[in-house]
């Protein structure tokens, strides 16, 4: 049978092959399927490895946790029943020869300083002196504070190596304290004719803090120890300060006068 085209007729072209995006997002998806089930294999191994060495070395381990956990229970029982109480012993022990030093110190000038500062040093009233106190409870605030004591009851009662040794062996937060100890280590070093080692401590005790009590006081004594060593050149520079910054306190009084003998 014969076939006929009608006009204008086309035959009809083939369809091209639609691309099937959802292959291409299936072939993605198993890639990063693939890379995390990687990293859970490489997480599994690691957790596995750590299990391995947890049960290898488990004796060790715990052995090492029993040892932290004794050290810190041992710490907290030390200080409970043993730092806590020897404090308190200290302090108890000090009461008395805290009393008799600051006596002593109101009675610098008179009759009965040295006798007072004997007590000090030995004890009185049945409880120890600063020397046992300090020896005994060493490591205490109270044999801190015992060892400030001792070095400046030997300074007022002439035995300045003692006290120079005393002294050193303070220490303190407390910056007033800090200087005055300073200080009396260079009149102990002044009194045992060693100007040099004097002169040394008063410019620490000076420079340590630079308040208006303490700072003119060792900054004279200073100068004059310079003075004395014939060091006229730091003699004028301790003197001068005074007068430039300190010229209200006691120490400025006649201070033009030792100016003229540094110039």
């Amino acid at each position: 049978m014969a076939t006929f085209n009608k006009r204008g007729y086309k035959a009809p072209k083939e369809k091209a092959e639609k691309l099937d995006n959802n292959y291409i997002e299936d072939l993605n998806v198993d890639e990063k399927d693939s890379a995390t089930a990687k990293a859970f294999d490489t997480l599994d191994q690691s957790a596995s490895k750590a299990e391995d060495f947890v049960e290898k070395n488990q004796k060790a381990i715990f052995g090492l946790l029993a040892a932290v956990a004794l050290v810190t229970v041992g710490y907290l029982m030390y200080h409970k029943f043993v730092a806590e109480p020897k404090q308190e012993d200290a302090a108890n022990e000090l009461f008395v020869s805290q009393q008799n030093f600051q006596k002593a110190v109101d009675d610098a000038t008179g009759t009965k300083s040295d006798s007072l500062f004997n007590l000090v040093l030995k004890g009185s009233e049945g409880k120890f002196g600063v020397v046992k106190i300090a020896e005994e409870y060493s490591g205490t605030d109270a044999a801190n504070q015992a060892n400030y004591m001792a070095g400046i009851a030997y300074l007022n009662t002439g035995k300045y190596a003692e006290a120079i040794t005393s002294l050193e062996k303070f220490s303190s937060k407390d910056m007033m304290l800090s200087v005055l100890a300073k200080g009396a280590i260079g009149d102990a070093y002044a009194q045992q004719n060693n100007q040099k080692e004097a002169l040394n401590f008063y410019v620490k005790a000076a420079d340590a803090d630079k308040n208006e009590l303490t700072r003119p006081r060792f900054l004279l004594k200073a100068g004059k120890t310079a003075l004395g060593l014939g060091n006229k050149a730091d003699a004028l520079k301790y003197f001068t300060d005074i007068k430039e910054n300190y010229e209200a306190a006691p120490e400025g009084q006649g201070i033009e006068a030792l100016i003229g003998l540094a110039q």
